[in-house]
């Protein structure tokens, strides 16, 4: 018999222990870098290279939109990140990754995977898969995810 939660309910102060040793040690690598988990969340997110509208940008890294647009400003003055206007509508504005902002991700992302390597476990993926899931039931409307393994935090 296992001393695991069995409910969604019962996952919380588990899942938020994990993200929070987890932002730890790659905050610690970020931090190396002048870079926040925040940027670090916003920049992943667009390096899938198709722009996303700032709201999105907001709801996927859980940042209001106030923090949200002074955060790319920051990431703009750094040449990370650039705006512009959604070509299908224009009263909307999506965020890109400059070619600056990708070659940092990429390097970047080398040094989070380089630092979370030895955490590596088996059954990551059907972890993975499995918290998508879950993410799946507590919001409905969400897209789904993009890539098989989320980039870490």
């Amino acid at each position: 018999m296992s001393d695991l939660p069995g409910s969604a309910a019962d996952l919380l102060p588990l899942l938020t222990r994990a993200e929070r040793l987890l932002s730890r040690r790659v905050g610690g690598v970020l931090a190396d870098e002048a870079l926040s988990i925040e940027a670090w969340r916003v920049l992943s997110l667009l390096a899938d290279g198709l722009g996303h509208p700032m709201s999105e940008v907001a709801a996927e890294a859980s940042l209001p939109p106030g923090t949200l647009t002074k955060l790319v400003d920051q990431l703009v003055d750094r040449n990370l990140v650039f705006r512009r206007v959604d070509p299908i509508d224009r009263r909307r504005i999506r965020a890109y990754l400059s070619a600056r902002g990708r070659r940092e991700h990429e390097r970047l992302a080398a040094l989070v995977q380089a630092e979370l390597a030895g955490l590596a476990g088996a059954d990551d993926a059907e972890l993975a898969g499995l918290l998508d899931g879950l993410i799946g039931r507590l919001d409905p409307n969400r897209r789904p995810a993009r890539h098989p393994a989320p980039s870490p935090v």
